[in-house]
C-alpha cells in the first residue's frame, strides 16, 4: 500500500433513529457539538490525513450534507455587506479550496459494507483509501486518528482498522479482532468476528469507526453474502481479505472516542470541546457544579 491515502469514504446513509425526532429533519451527522456539526469533524480528520477527494454515501432524502459544504452565496454576500469578517471566514473555510467533494447515493440500506461499496465508481481498484464513521468523533491535539493509521498503513504496505479496548461485556456491540502480540500500537490481525457474545469473543479489542482500506476489499464486498437482515458487513469481506493473502494491522490511536451515535456520546463530546473553549469552561464548569449540589 505504497500510495498516499487520498480518498476518504464517508458512510452517512443512516437514519439516525436514536435521535428522533430531530433527526426527522436534521441528518444526524450534521447535529451539533458547539458550533460545528459532526460531519466537520470528521471532514477536518480526512483532510489532516491528507484526502483531497472525499466520498460520501448518502440517501435520497438527506440534502443538508451537500447543502453544508456547498457554496452559500446569499449568506457569505450578507455577512461581506456587513463587515463580519470573522463569520464570513468560518463559513468558506468549511472545507479547503484543494479538497472535493463526490455524493453518492445508496439505493437501500443493505449494511455498512454496501454503502462502503458504492463509492468504488470513485475510489477505483488500485489505491487505498479511508473510512469514517462520523459518530465517532475522536480527538487528539497531535495527528488526527486517521493520518496516524494513514502512516501506519503506508509504512507497513498494510491496511489498517483503529481499535480500543470495550468492556467484555460490550463485546456484542461491535465487531472485535483478534491479533498477534503487538509491536507498539500496531499488532497484525489474524481474525474478525461481527458482534460476538462475550462468551465467543477472541478478546476485547474493538473495531471502531476508522478504516484504511486497499481497493481490492471492494472485489471481496462483492462476494461477500449478505447475513442477518440481508446486509453486507464490511467485517466479513476484511476477515477475508484475512484469510486470503491480506495484511491487515489493529491500531490503537491516540486520542479520545466519543460515541456520538448515542445521546450520552454526544453529550460527553459537546462538554469536552466546551471545557477547552477559553470563553465556555468557566461556565460550563458553574453550571455542572450547581448540577451536582
Amino acid at each position: 500500500m505504497t500510495k498516499p491515502l487520498r480518498k476518504v469514504v464517508f458512510p452517512v446513509a443512516g437514519l439516525g433513529t436514536r435521535f428522533l425526532p430531530a433527526t426527522k429533519v436534521v441528518a444526524k451527522e450534521m447535529l451539533p457539538v458547539l458550533d460545528r456539526p459532526l460531519i466537520q469533524y470528521a471532514v477536518d480528520e480526512a483532510v489532516d490525513a491528507g484526502a483531497d477527494t472525499l466520498i460520501f454515501v448518502t440517501n435520497r432524502y438527506k440534502h443538508a450534507i451537500a447543502d453544508y459544504f456547498d457554496k452559500a452565496y446569499e449568506l457569505e454576500a450578507k455577512l461581506a455587506e456587513k463587515r463580519k469578517d470573522e463569520l464570513l471566514a468560518l463559513v468558506q473555510t468549511v472545507l479547503p479550496k484543494h479538497v472535493r467533494c463526490v455524493f453518492v447515493t445508496q439505493p437501500e440500506a443493505l449494511g455498512l459494507g454496501h454503502a462502503v461499496l458504492m463509492a468504488k465508481p470513485v475510489v477505483g481498484n488500485d489505491e487505498p483509501f479511508g473510512v469514517i464513521l462520523p459518530d465517532d468523533l475522536i480527538w487528539n491535539e497531535g495527528p488526527g486518528a486517521l493520518r496516524q493509521m494513514a502512516k501506519v498503513a503506508h509504512d507497513e504496505d498494510a491496511g489498517v482498522i483503529a481499535v480500543e479496548e470495550v468492556p467484555h461485556e460490550d463485546t456484542d456491540k461491535y465487531g472485535i479482532v483478534a491479533t498477534d502480540e503487538a509491536k507498539g500500537r500496531s499488532a497484525r490481525i489474524h481474525h474478525m468476528v461481527e458482534k460476538p457474545k462475550p462468551a465467543d469473543a477472541p478478546s476485547n479489542l474493538a473495531v471502531v469507526g476508522r478504516y484504511v482500506l486497499p481497493g481490492r476489499i471492494f472485489q471481496l464486498l462483492e462476494e461477500t453474502t449478505p447475513g442477518a437482515g440481508g446486509e453486507i458487513q464490511l467485517t466479513d469481506a476484511i476477515d477475508r481479505l484475512l484469510k486470503g493473502d491480506g495484511k491487515v494491522l489493529a491500531h490503537r490511536f491516540e486520542g479520545t472516542r466519543f460515541d456520538c451515535g448515542s445521546k450520552v456520546g454526544l453529550v460527553k463530546a459537546t462538554i469536552h470541546f466546551a471545557l477547552k473553549d477559553p470563553k465556555l469552561a468557566a461556565a460550563v464548569h458553574e453550571a455542572v457544579a450547581a448540577g451536582r449540589a
